[in-house]
């Protein structure tokens, strides 16, 4: 899977230069509707990564719809439901700092050219086989939470940062769900971001109570 390395790789230099059933996470009770009060100023990495995250999240929402339709596979309707939830906070920090929505609203477009073809590879190699769909979806979590938490260490910002949490945990919790189906087929993933030592500990932990200190 070299191009996913190659992609990732993307991902770094642009931010670089530029500054349901057990798969659904969220608590219903969590409320989404909370304004962000204390406003503060936000600097350009901080906009940049909103926008990268936006349209990351869309990303893995889109592939999960389309990977559903031809699968029936409830794992990818289930999350890709949590996905839409993952849009929905970040759009509401891009609200709050006034930074155009960069998401497009059809299926599969995207305004950045680097996801736009990381979406164009996982389709290609998810339309392979269901197992290769499943590999799919490990591997679009391993890269997100690879994102997050380059994006919480390029931050001060204490709201992004409980936002980028709160997806982190999600995106954990997707991983976990997305390799215990691998298993259940004996097919092992290798993490192709984050370290095995990492891998290792998400998926041998617990699933996580997303949202369940999560006040903005």
């Amino acid at each position: 899977m070299k191009f996913f390395r190659i992609i990732f790789l993307g991902f770094v230099t642009l931010l670089t230069a530029s500054g349901c059933d057990s798969e659904t996470v969220e608590p219903v009770g969590v409320d989404t509707t909370e304004v962000i009060t204390n406003v503060v100023e936000i600097n350009t990495t901080d906009i940049d990564g909103l926008k990268f995250m936006r349209e990351e999240e869309k990303l893995a929402r889109d592939v999960y719809i389309s990977l559903f339709a031809m699968y029936d596979n409830q794992v990818f309707n289930n999350i890709s439901n949590s996905e839409q939830r993952h849009m929905d906070e970040v759009l509401k920090l891009l609200n709050t700092y006034n930074i155009e929505d960069p998401s497009l609203d059809e299926t599969g477009k995207f305004s950045n050219q680097i996801l736009q073809q990381l979406y164009d590879d996982l389709m290609a190699q998810g339309s392979i086989s269901e197992v290769e769909a499943l590999i799919v979806g490990a591997t679009i979590e391993d890269v997100d939470i690879r994102d997050l938490e380059l994006f919480i260490t390029e931050t001060t910002n204490e709201d992004i940062i409980k936002v980028y949490e709160f997806l982190n945990c999600g995106s954990r919790n997707h991983m976990r769900a997305f390799i215990s189906r691998l298993n259940d087929l004996g097919v092992t993933y290798t993490p192709q971001f984050i370290t095995q030592e990492q891998f290792d500990s998400i998926i041998n932990g617990d699933k996580e109570k997303c949202g369940q200190n999560y006040n903005r």
